[in-house]
């Protein structure tokens, strides 16, 4: 996982046809505005079929098991 401070109004780019910004932070929350075709599904997380939840929560998992490379 890449992990990555921004500040409001500072951008993500993936790709070459995403965008992600920070649009408001506020009492610990924050707002993203996401630029992508309109192809691409986004969903939030308890949004996605179970399916998905579960592949996606065993992905995770692996992820955090493999040794780190210092």
């Amino acid at each position: 996982m890449l992990v990555l401070s921004r500040k409001l109004g500072e951008k993500i780019f993936i790709g070459d046809n995403i965008c992600i910004t920070v649009v408001d932070i506020d009492r610990g929350k924050i707002r993203l505005g996401i630029e992508a075709p309109r192809d691409v599904p986004i969903y939030r997380q308890e949004l996605l079929p179970l399916a998905q939840q579960q592949e996606l929560m065993a992905a995770q998992q692996n992820q955090q098991k493999l040794p780190s490379a210092s």
